[in-house]
C-alpha cells in the first residue's frame, strides 16, 4: 500500500476588503484606500497624517477627536471613514495657522484655555460647532424656548459638556468662546459671559 505524503495546502489568511474613499479635509482632498472598518479619527491621523485630531478615550466619552463635518461636530472616534466620502472635514490644522489664527484659538491662548493642550483641538473643533449651533437656532437640553435659542453660559456648557478637559481650564474655555461670541455678535464680553 503506497502512502502519499501530500500536504494541503496551508489557508491563506484573510484579506480584508479595501475601499476608496476622497476625503476632503481641510480644504485639500485626499484619496484614500482604506479598509472600511477604519475610523474617521484613524484615517485621519493614521492615512491622512493630520495628528491634531486626538484620540483620548476612543469611546467616545471624551470629546477629543471631535471634528467637524460639513460644518456639524462630530466625534471622529465614533464614525467610519467610508460614511463620510466626498464630505467636507474641517480638523484644527484648518480653523487658523500660526500666523493666522481662528478668533477662537486666539482667545484660548489669551483665556489660557488650553492649559496642556491635548483636549484643545476636541475643544476648538466643539466650541466652532457650538456658535454655529446657537447661530442657526438649534436648541440644546437647557434651551427655555425652543424658539428662542439665546447664548448664555449655561448654553455653553451644556453643549461643551461632551468635551472633557482633566486640566480642568472649564471657565477660561467658557471666557474665551463668550468672548468670541461677543466679538461675533456685537456684545460686550461681560454681557456674553453672563
Amino acid at each position: 500500500m503506497s502512502q502519499t505524503n501530500a500536504r494541503t495546502p496551508a489557508p491563506h489568511p484573510h484579506q480584508p476588503s479595501t475601499q476608496g474613499v476622497t476625503l476632503s479635509v481641510n480644504g485639500q482632498e485626499h484619496s484614500l484606500t482604506l479598509d472600511p472598518r477604519v475610523t474617521l479619527l484613524d484615517a485621519l491621523r493614521e492615512h491622512a497624517h493630520l495628528t491634531g485630531t486626538k484620540k483620548g478615550c476612543d469611546h467616545g466619552q471624551c470629546g477629543a477627536c471631535t471634528v467637524l463635518v460639513d460644518g456639524t461636530r462630530v466625534l471622529s472616534c465614533l464614525t467610519l471613514a467610508v460614511m463620510h466620502d466626498g464630505q467636507e472635514v474641517t480638523t484644527v490644522e484648518g480653523l487658523g495657522t500660526p500666523d493666522a489664527l481662528h478668533p477662537l484659538q486666539d482667545a484660548f491662548i489669551r483665556h489660557d484655555g488650553y492649559q496642556c493642550g491635548y483636549c484643545t483641538p476636541g475643544q476648538l473643533c466643539s466650541s466652532v460647532g457650538t456658535l454655529d449651533e446657537i447661530a442657526r437656532g438649534v436648541p440644546s437640553h437647557v434651551t427655555d424656548d425652543l424658539d428662542d435659542v439665546s447664548f448664555s453660559a449655561e448654553e455653553l456648557r451644556e453643549r461643551l459638556s461632551g468635551n472633557i478637559c482633566r486640566c480642568a481650564a472649564y471657565p477660561n474655555i467658557i471666557a474665551a468662546v463668550s468672548e468670541v461670541h461677543a466679538a461675533q455678535n456685537g456684545a460686550g464680553a461681560q454681557e456674553a459671559a453672563q
